[in-house]
């Protein structure tokens, strides 16, 4: 009898690493290698911003999740409705590394992630305050499963329970089209323009206890040509 109970354990845990292999290596899964917004003709904007928390303004969630709230005694999102959305404000810096405005995010676990499709969903929304240009709303779905294959699970299988090394990918799924954040103009010369974005993420280090260590994220955003200046 106990070798029959062996022999069924021996095939249930192959059979769920044979599961996740194929997980993470679906050859259905679509990849981009390519920004929509970078094959354009229309000027853009960056704005590159840190994703370690510490790093950050502020930071905070449920403070039951991987990524700590900072600073110490920052109020913790614990309704049901938000336990599971993340709040970050954050500097937003130019191409040339300068301040260049504030940015709040806010992101929430989507109901529509389907791994099978290689799909980790988080919907997200920005608003972004840039002195002397304006301000703007950012409304997108972001694909985190690049990252998970690349970065997440390869930490956890590294015996230190780290990774260190440089992967970067477009985060942005839409709901423009090809895939692109919609992006709404609310004051400032931005009043009323309709524009696009995408978000990436650039990684060098991360934790499985404490998230990215080293990480920065950016945002491409197809701004009116009266709006690029020149450190853009």
């Amino acid at each position: 009898m106990m070798k029959y109970a062996v022999s069924l354990l021996v095939g249930l845990l192959c059979g769920v690493a044979l599961f996740i292999i194929v997980l993470l290596n679906n050859p259905f899964v679509a990849k981009r290698t390519l920004s929509p917004l970078s094959v354009g003709d229309t000027a853009v904007t960056s704005l590159s911003y840190t994703v370690v928390p510490t790093k950050t303004i502020a930071f905070t969630n449920s403070g039951e999740m991987r990524l700590q709230p900072h600073p110490k005694g920052i109020r913790l999102l614990r309704e049901g409705t938000v336990e599971l959305t993340d709040v970050m404000v954050t500097e937003m810096r130019d191409a040339r590394g300068q301040t260049a405005g504030i940015g709040v995010k806010f992101s929430s676990r989507s109901e529509r992630t389907n791994l099978l499709r290689g799909e980790a969903l988080v919907d997200s929304a920005w608003y972004v305050h840039l002195p002397g240009r304006g301000s703007f709303f950012v409304e997108q779905s972001e694909n985190y499963w690049p990252f998970i294959q690349n970065v997440f699970v390869p930490a956890y299988r590294n015996s230190a329970n780290s990774w260190k090394g440089k992967w970067s990918g477009d985060l942005s799924t839409g709901p423009g089209a090809l895939g692109v954040a919609r992006v709404t103009g609310v004051g400032g010369s931005l009043l009323g323009q309709s524009m696009a974005a995408v978000e990436s993420l650039s990684v060098q280090a991360y934790s499985t206890d404490k998230g990215p260590v080293s990480a920065e994220g950016r945002l491409l955003i197809e701004m009116p040509s009266d709006n690029v200046t020149a450190t853009d």
